[in-house]
């Protein structure tokens, strides 16, 4: 007699249920599955499907931060930013950053340089070069496209750059599964399982399966939904006090302009003096972010007109020759932060930092995350799943994430494995530089899924070089169950400048062909991508 999925978890001892696949989620899962902890990861839609997709896409010590005080903060994410480079070199890459100094603004000179030489010092053993004060001259030779006009220098720094967080979270939860860990996305919690005055499990609805319900329990349970804690905290029937203080962030996509930099720049905005990023990502530039409070649904957050026109404007400013206009943005994205309730604190002042609540006071065996960010993941995790072996009364093993290579990065040596695959792989060099970015050293099981047909070699997006042999790859060995989980959170393809409508109809053929959806299905798929991304404003939507 074959068992059913629901009938496996329904029976299965658990030790930890975590809710919310995003970064903090998928890390949790995969430190507390190589302790040896019975994990179960849910979410209410896929991987990565929130917050984490919506962000600027840096791995940052958070210079920022020091205005604010938080130095063991700026330091936690440097320590973090160095331990991954070492477990996810294909997926965090160094990142020149210029900041311009004009006369006037908020920060000034001494400013900017007391925090550069605060980022060195907190950074002691950092892999990346130390900071450079640039003169006038020296600053507009290296970004010739910037406003000359009251400029006095700039200061050169490094961070790194995400350029896909999904894939980040995807091969922590693919970590995750190697260690045991089960993985159910489209999986909404409608309801905790309390007995005796403990959180013993939860009620989900298998939104894709029918809407059947299933249960699951465990010994802890712990809510790390991000912009949804609160919402998740609301079917209790005695919630808690609100937790969440999440703001807006929004950022617009253009393609190559002139006066465009090569670096990225971090330049203070004229308007509000708010920090925004001029970033080259994906091939294509990536501006933002703005900072408002946010306290609708955050599954219908989208960039509005207003925030459209400030980061065009405050961006041809300080490039004068850009000339930006409504019609260069080729699509936008905005996300919510999930940062601590504080009605004291707005936008940028309101703490970046974590917090790991234990609901003991009212119910046992339940604990929620707010805050965190990117960068800080793994650690945040770490003392997570620390706390949870403390709830457990169990010896805690050590944590073994921050030396543990991911999935993707399984060599000593990613810069030689990359160069023999592009050797050996018989591929155009740009499709094989590209399968090495997205996929690490998983890159040649690509290949081999690629000998099942000629056609899965083809490339399917002219405007990023993707082959057929993704497709198979998102949905048999990445999770990916909808269109919109491969194009925008596996193969990548959602996010190049047509927000992947060059390739949605030869994504759906091949599934047709190598997966067996019908003609219903594929064409059911193709409508519900498209009717996803019309929350990007995107240009290319109008003309198909």
């Amino acid at each position: 007699m074959v068992r059913s999925a629901a009938t496996d978890i329904e029976e299965a001892s658990l030790d930890l249920i975590v809710v919310g696949a995003g970064i903090n989620g998928a890390g949790v899962a995969r430190d507390a599955a190589m302790r040896g902890l019975r994990v179960l990861l849910l979410d209410k839609g896929d991987i990565a499907s929130g917050t984490t997709s919506w962000s600027t896409r840096l791995i940052h010590g958070g210079l920022r931060y020091l205005e604010h005080g938080e130095v063991s903060l700026v330091r936690e994410s440097l320590r973090e930013r160095e331990r991954l480079f070492h477990i996810a070199p294909h997926l965090v890459r160094p990142l020149p950053m210029i900041i311009p100094v004009y006369e006037g603004q908020r920060r000034g000179p001494l400013m900017i340089r007391a925090g550069m030489i605060a980022y060195d010092l907190l950074s002691l053993d950092k892999s990346l070069d130390r900071h450079r004060m640039l003169s006038r001259e020296e600053t507009l030779r290296r970004v010739p496209g910037l406003r000359a006009e009251g400029l006095r220098g700039a200061a050169l720094y490094y961070d790194a750059q995400v350029e896909y967080a999904e894939r980040l979270v995807l091969e922590n939860v693919l970590s995750a599964r190697e260690h045991g860990a089960r993985v159910h996305t489209y999986a909404r919690v409608s309801r905790f399982i309390i007995e005796d005055g403990a959180v013993r499990g939860v009620e989900f609805t298998d939104l894709l399966g029918g809407g059947s319900r299933q249960r699951a329990l465990s010994l802890l349970t712990l809510n790390v939904s991000g912009p949804w804690v609160d919402l998740l905290l609301g079917t209790l029937e005695h919630p808690p006090s609100r937790l969440l203080g999440g703001t807006k962030g929004s950022h617009i996509v253009v393609d190559d302009f002139p006066g465009a930099p090569r670096d990225a720049l971090y330049v203070e905005a004229h308007e509000d003096g708010r920090p925004f990023f001029i970033i080259r990502w994906n091939g294509m530039y990536l501006i933002g972010t703005t900072d408002s409070r946010y306290d609708d649904d955050p599954d219908a957050v989208a960039a509005d007109e207003r925030e459209i026109a400030y980061l065009l404007r405050e961006t041809n400013r300080v490039i004068p020759s850009a000339r930006l206009t409504r019609r260069s943005v080729l699509y936008t994205y905005s996300g919510v932060r999930p940062l601590a309730y504080d009605e004291r604190s707005v936008g940028g002042s309101i703490t970046r930092r974590h917090f790991v609540h234990d609901h003991a006071d009212r119910l046992e065996g339940f604990l929620s995350i707010v805050g965190g960010k990117l960068t800080t993941y793994r650690n945040l995790s770490e003392e997570a799943v620390d706390l949870v072996f403390k709830k457990l009364g169990r010896e805690t093993p050590p944590c073994e994430t921050a030396k543990l290579r991911l999935p993707g990065a399984q060599t000593d040596d990613f810069a030689a494995f990359g160069q023999r695959f592009k050797s050996d792989s018989g591929l155009n060099l740009s499709v094989a530089e590209r399968l090495l970015r997205v996929y690490g050293t998983r890159a040649p099981d690509l290949l081999r899924l690629a000998a099942e047909g000629p056609d899965l070699l083809e490339v399917l997006s002219p405007l990023t070089g993707a082959i057929g042999a993704e497709i198979l790859m998102s949905f048999r060995h990445e999770l990916a169950r909808t269109l919109a989980d491969c194009l925008l959170r596996r193969t990548m393809l959602g996010l190049n400048g047509a927000v992947g409508l060059d390739a949605v109809e030869g994504a759906a053929r091949i599934a047709r062909k190598y997966l067996g959806w019908s003609i219903a299905r594929a064409e059911d798929e193709v409508a519900a991508y498209r009717r996803y991304i019309e929350r990007f404003h995107p240009r290319s939507l109008s003309a198909t």
